[in-house]
């Protein structure tokens, strides 16, 4: 009995520790993907967001008291954390290794930089204006990259993905508007949902437009090959199953980002209401 008991506890440590490790592997594959690095760079696109937002719905705009409130709420070392997480959870249970073994090549430490550099780059209003200018060019000359890019884009879905996050993230905001007590001309809590539903056209053309430019102008340092190797890489079941936790982890933690961001607008809005 004691033998069978000490066998059990063996196999019962085997398997935590692989479960650990797996952890681990997720962990180190959220580092080796750059996505810390990216969210400070998403923190910075939110903040120019809160701008926006102070523009169309204060009366007084933009001041520091509302900054440092978008600040908060974009906190990059928390976003990091939720959506290492979040990233990590949604990894349990899957083969890891092939899609570290990927990321930790030199093609796929590249991929990383370039992608990080590209979303910078593309901060500046001026940039991001002619890197849309650029990718429309290419994609009405069709082009050889160009096609590359359409196929990588269409072999992950990343345009439907994109939509529905940025449809879930519009639905946060408003939810957390009317639920922080501003109102909204024309909107009523029940109609929320339909609001917008009716924005869908109007994100799905502005995602589709910054996806071709930001891929076009991150990619164009590849040769054909390499970008057909990544293409080929997300096609495969561990890159599947990478692309689909990136997509929970970055749509957990944007919407609990929007829902927060408008519930604290609409504090401002009463506010200066008063």
């Amino acid at each position: 009995m004691l033998r069978a008991m000490f066998i059990s506890l063996v196999a019962a440590l085997s398997l935590w520790a692989t479960v650990i490790r797996a952890q681990d592997d997720a962990a180190a594959l959220f580092d080796a993907m750059g996505l810390p690095e990216i969210i400070a760079v998403m923190g910075q696109e939110g903040a120019a967001y809160g701008e926006t937002i102070a523009r169309d719905l204060f009366p007084s705009g933009m001041n520091p008291r509302w900054a440092a409130t978008v600040a908060e709420v974009y906190a990059s070392d928390r976003m990091a954390d939720e959506m290492r997480s979040a990233f990590v959870a949604t990894l349990a249970g899957k083969n890891v290794a092939p899609m570290l073994d990927f990321y930790q090549t030199d093609l796929g430490q590249q991929i990383v930089m370039l992608e990080i550099s590209a979303r910078e780059a593309m901060l500046d209003p001026a940039l991001e204006q002619a890197s849309k200018d650029m990718a429309a060019e290419a994609l009405q000359n069709d082009t050889a990259r160009a096609q590359l890019i359409i196929d990588f884009i269409k072999a992950n879905d990343l345009i439907e993905a994109n939509v529905v996050g940025g449809l879930n993230s519009n639905y946060g905001f408003i939810t957390g508007l009317l639920s922080g007590g501003a109102s909204i001309p024309g909107v009523m809590s029940d109609e929320v949902l339909a609001d917008v539903w009716a924005q869908e056209p109007e994100i799905r053309a502005s995602t589709t437009e910054w996806l071709y430019a930001f891929l076009m102008l991150a990619y164009e340092p590849l040769s054909d090959a390499e970008l057909q190797e990544l293409t080929a890489f997300t096609q495969t079941a561990p890159g599947r199953e990478l692309t689909a936790a990136l997509f929970a982890s970055f749509d957990q933690t944007f919407e609990r980002v929007s829902r927060e961001l408008g519930v604290a607008a609409s504090g401002f809005i009463i506010s200066q209401e008063l």
